[in-house]
């Protein structure tokens, strides 16, 4: 079997929470107990990475995935030998080259020309080496024009495709990349992506960090999954992805779900007598028995003076309460409704607004001619949709009980929340559905970075 060129065993990386104030003890006692982290409590430790072991065998692609400190970035760091680990070993193979903070060894003074010999020199190239390939780095990074600039005068996209450049003409063993395969304008991370792939048809090393899913399952040979310092899953990346956007969704479900709940809850414990919250608060919802004169400006909020209520909304797909949809999907809207006293004048609303606060599509059992015979005790009303055909976003309900001539019995604005995911990222708000022909003179491929 061959041996793996980056070898984790165990490794474990704390952080002190510097919002706590008490301080070590002398330098001889943590000496003396081998580790100033033993002085801590466990409440004053971050675990950054926690007791990870992790193989990458040569010619391997690698994509650490996970949320925003999850601790994929420290474990680049320490792999690249920028951060040593607390406790654990770190073993790497090779020259490495590490595109973590792209030109962190530019100095600002100085020449684009004389940064690049430095910077060479720092990767581990000799002089020699550097000369040789000097024109090549700065054709890529397309800075020809500045290059005996001081790096001070380049603009953030001219320093970051430079750093990039010198970084991929190193002719590394392994390769680190924490998030910069698209930096600049789309043609250079067209040029990113090409350098990308042809260090792997070299049999290079990657250890890849990044948000972009849709890169992982088009590059990578493995997917790893980075939670709170731990992997939480290995191996093939589409089942890995997937297994990650699925505890994403769950995660998004239970907040919007929350959200949703507090909302709810504070119309509720505020009553009718509430309605001195200034209209545009978005501190506590507004409530009141009076509407305002604009209902779709108006702030976040419930109104109404019954008999008719609705007391419960549940937003469901195939049966099953949701807040997250993958746009095509068919969504339920429940209202669970009652009243004390038999009701003959009433009609059931529903509006889908945008998170701009744009109307997406209103209707009511009105407008849709349904006449009202007599409402009593308590039922449910279903508004069914086939297809949600939006584009990705988050949505908001309003859903209202009235009279035929709009006296309002108990109106929830903006109370509802879902959201609504796709692969496709279109702009708008209505997704029609639709498909794409093309004659034999024309000819298109998928972008690389499609998902």
């Amino acid at each position: 079997m061959t041996d793996p060129v980056i070898a984790l065993r165990d490794v474990t990386k704390l952080y002190r929470r510097y919002a706590y104030r008490r301080q070590f003890s002398t330098l001889k006692s943590a000496l003396l107990k081998g580790s100033l982290a033993s002085e801590l409590e466990p409440s004053e430790v971050l675990r950054a990475v926690d007791g990870v072991s992790l193989d990458v065998s040569p010619g391997a692609t690698v994509g650490l995935i996970g949320r925003n400190g999850s601790g994929k970035s420290t474990l680049l760091k320490l792999v690249a030998g920028i951060t040593k680990p607390t406790t654990g070993k770190v073993d790497v193979r090779g020259r490495i080259s590490a595109l973590i903070e792209l030109g962190a060894g530019f100095h600002p003074e100085i020449s684009g020309r004389e940064n690049i010999f430095i910077n060479g020199v720092m990767l581990g190239l000799t002089k020699r080496e550097i000369a040789r390939r000097f024109d090549e780095i700065v054709e890529f990074a397309e800075v020809e024009d500045f290059i005996d600039s001081p790096v001070k005068t380049y603009s953030s996209g001219m320093y970051m495709r430079l750093g990039f450049a010198v970084a991929v003409h190193v002719d590394p063993d392994v390769l680190l990349i924490d998030e910069v395969l698209a930096v600049g304008d789309e043609g250079f991370s067209l040029k990113c992506l090409d350098k990308f792939s042809e260090f792997k048809r070299r049999g290079k090393t990657i250890l890849l960090v990044t948000h972009g899913l849709g890169l992982v399952q088009r590059y990578c040979d493995e997917a790893v999954w980075v939670d709170a310092g731990r992997i939480r899953g290995q191996g093939d990346p589409r089942r890995v992805v997937h297994t990650y956007t699925t505890d994403i969704a769950s995660n998004e479900e239970h907040a919007l779900a929350s959200a949703d709940r507090k909302a709810l809850a504070a119309t509720e414990a505020s009553g009718a007598g509430a309605d001195d919250t200034p209209e545009g608060s978005t501190d506590l919802p507004v409530v009141t028995e009076e509407p305002p004169t604009d209902m779709f400006q108006a702030a976040q909020g419930r109104w109404g003076a019954g008999p008719v209520r609705i007391d419960r909304v549940a937003l469901e797909r195939d049966g099953a309460e949701a807040h997250v949809f993958r746009s095509g999907d068919r969504l339920a809207i429940r209202l669970g409704v009652s009243t004390p006293e038999p009701v003959r004048d009433f009609v059931f609303g529903i509006s889908i607004f945008n998170a701009e606060g744009v109307c997406c599509y209103g209707t009511n059992t009105d407008i849709e001619e349904f006449e009202p015979v007599e409402l009593s005790g308590s039922g449910e009303v279903i508004f069914d949709i086939d297809s949600l055909d939006l584009v990705e976003g988050t949505y908001k309900l309003d859903v209202a009980a009235h009279t035929r001539n709009g006296l309002q019995y108990d109106y929830h604005r903006l109370l509802h929340t879902f959201r609504v995911k796709s692969h496709t990222k279109d702009a708008g708000i209505y997704r029609p559905r639709h498909r794409w022909s093309f004659s034999s003179g024309v000819r298109l491929a998928p972008h690389p970075m499609s998902r």
